[in-house]
């Protein structure tokens, strides 16, 4: 039997765009990415502060510094620019492993990284 565990997460980050017209997919800046431990095409959680919605998507690298967290395709429609939102990885160990506190990232209002734990 396999456990669902938080890898990392990104807290708070306040959302840069919503590209409806992109094929999909959450674009976060690059550093956040590496402080996260979060790669290409990594599948993420995405839960929205302001409005409630859930979802789950895969990550696009932006650009390192930028502070770029923009959701893209379909789920454009269920966010908005400027909502605060937790974007959470994950992975799968026995459950009888250990494994390590996850890594967490807090950011500024303009999505710049605080602090790390």
């Amino acid at each position: 039997m396999y456990r669902k565990i938080l890898k990392s997460k990104i807290h708070r980050a306040r959302i840069t765009g919503a590209d409806l017209e992109y094929q999909g997919s959450i674009t976060i800046d690059k550093e956040l990415m590496e402080l996260a431990d979060i790669k290409p095409f990594e599948f993420v959680d995405i839960w929205d502060i302001t409005n409630g919605t859930r979802l789950e998507t895969y990550v696009i690298e932006g650009k390192r510094g930028s502070g770029d967290i923009c959701v893209n395709g379909a789920a454009a429609r269920l966010v908005s620019k400027n909502d605060l939102i937790i974007i959470a990885s994950h992975f799968y160990i026995d459950q009888n492993s250990s494994f390590p506190e996850p890594k967490l990232v807090f950011v500024d209002t303009d999505n710049k990284p605080l602090s790390r734990q």
